[in-house]
């Protein structure tokens, strides 16, 4: 019998026990039905059979903004010591998907990108400049007139060309960069609304991001768009309906929310938990959801908003079972968003459990669909500044202080849980952001683990920068097999429209 090394105790365990060891660790809980489907295929690839189905009818792509290999490590531990576990040997349920890669992130004109140009790489397969909205490099940012002859087919107007459905939800303003890249263009990813438009701009018939998302005629219009953003729909003069002291954001006295519901019967508009509730997927084939004026609640603080709100995992849902109703199939984009606010914020806490909420959005969609005819493909735009550090020992609280065991040499005994004068730190730092001390603090009696500590920061900055290093890229499912090796961001584009059998003129 073959015999393999326990790398937990490093015993020397039986190939059969292994095979349970693994089932046991890779698959915990209630997930391990809806993932089991998903993780045959990559047994499949282990036995050298072919990868399931060449062609997809649905892609699915999940998008953790700002969630690079520390922030995947990070929440994974978390998870895990949440359900008492030490947490290291957890698995988060887009990493048991049977492909992986890295993507390059950096735009045309900088090493480092935002999140307009990471997403117009991976939607457009094209790579531009930041700032822009799937917009070519030949435009120019935040000269309107520049922009028309420029705008980039992006893979969700592909699919709405093709007859499929699409659908965006995100839990940032809907018109934020991430979701608009996928079905406007814009030469300023800030031109959400009219009233932020130049007066020039205005003037020359230049759509707002919110106007192109209401107006957006492809295929029938899109049939879902779930998020925040309210009140870039709403007129200036109009009371928010959950802030009775915020108004919209609309110079135009256009009711977008209005305009949307008048195209018919089977078009809703909700803006709360009970409203999104009550929606009957049968009866919905066009659904349009703003639950805040502005970004949504982070995970973390969803249970205390008052008129309620759907958590990422729910709108995931209730979008593929609207989406899915088309015979033809369905384009659906899913971002985590707020986990790049948190991170901004040196706030590990909230961009760890809203990562944690992501991977419980890619886990619905691996129970909603089948990897035979569906393509899901998980990455980030960019990421952040969240380090991983200390030599702490297994099962130490992720968001904790470091704590070790001395190291001891020649002559010297070192305590490396503590700084040279002496102070604790956690293994979460930042390199650079609000949570710059000078001196440091003395952090044995403060609550690292909360969810208002803000990491400590090496450098001063008002928040934190987007970092520059390769993105993780998760696949599984029809034409996942093209996601493999160091791409560049653009190539995922091209790993879309593939597996939907499109043939683009360059190839």
């Amino acid at each position: 019998m073959s015999r393999y090394l326990n790398p937990v105790s490093g015993r020397r365990i039986s190939g059969a026990f292994l095979t349970v060891f693994l089932t046991a660790t890779a698959l915990p809980g209630a997930d391990e039905p809806p993932r089991s489907a998903w993780t045959a295929v990559q047994l499949k690839r282990a036995g050298g059979s072919a990868p399931v189905g060449a062609t997809a009818k649905n892609i699915i792509l999940f998008l953790g903004d700002g969630m690079n290999l520390s922030t995947v490590t990070a929440a994974r531990i978390l998870e895990g010591q949440e359900r008492g576990e030490p947490g290291e040997e957890n698995f988060l349920s887009f990493e048991q998907l049977p492909y992986t890669a890295f993507s390059k992130t950096y735009a045309i004109d900088t090493q480092v990108n935002d999140s307009a140009g990471a997403m117009t790489a991976i939607v457009t397969g094209e790579k531009s400049n930041m700032g822009m909205l799937s917009m070519s490099p030949f435009a120019q940012y935040g000269q309107w007139r520049t922009g028309p002859g420029n705008e980039l087919p992006t893979i969700l107007e592909i699919a709405k060309s093709r007859g499929l459905s699409a659908g965006v939800v995100s839990t940032t303003r809907i018109t934020h960069a991430t979701p608009a890249a996928c079905y406007a263009h814009s030469v300023h990813r800030d031109w959400e609304s009219d009233s932020i438009l130049p007066a020039d701009a205005k003037a020359g018939g230049v759509r707002d991001i919110a106007r192109q998302l209401a107006e957006f005629s492809n295929g029938g219009g899109l049939e879902v768009a779930l998020g925040g953003g309210r009140a870039y729909f709403l007129p200036k003069e109009t009371a928010d309906p959950e802030y009775p002291n915020k108004t919209g954001n609309r110079a135009d006295k256009q009711d977008l929310t209005a305009s949307w519901t008048q195209k018919g019967a089977t078009w809703k508009y909700v803006w709360n938990k009970s409203q999104f509730d009550a929606i009957d997927p049968a009866a919905a084939d066009h659904l349009l959801g703003l639950f805040e004026p502005s970004h949504m609640q982070y995970e973390a603080d969803r249970a205390n908003d008052g008129a309620g709100e759907p958590s990422l995992s729910q709108m995931t849902a209730k979008a593929i079972d609207i989406l899915s109703k088309n015979h033809r199939g369905y384009f659906l984009m899913v971002e985590g968003g707020r986990i790049d606010h948190a991170h901004h914020a040196n706030n590990a806490y909230r961009a760890l459990t809203d990562t944690i909420e992501f991977a419980n959005a890619v886990s619905v969609a691996m129970r909603k669909a089948t990897p035979n005819d569906t393509l899901i493909l998980v990455t980030a735009d960019h990421g952040h500044m969240l380090t991983i550090s200390g030599y702490p020992v297994r099962g130490n609280p992720i968001l904790g202080k470091v704590k070790e065991r001395s190291y001891s040499g020649p002559n010297v005994t070192v305590d490396l849980a503590k700084d040279k004068s002496g102070l604790p730190y956690t293994t979460l730092l930042y390199g650079n952001g609000p949570g710059y001390k000078s001196p440091r603090t003395d952090l044995s009696s403060a609550d690292t683990e909360g969810p208002n500590y803000v990491q400590e920061s090496a450098i001063p900055l008002a928040e934190d920068t987007h970092s520059g290093e390769d993105m993780p890229v998760y696949a599984g499912g029809a034409g996942s097999q093209n996601v493999r090796g160091v791409m560049e961001q653009n190539w995922l584009f091209d790993v879309m429209v593939k597996a939907l059998g499109v043939t683009m003129w360059y190839e």
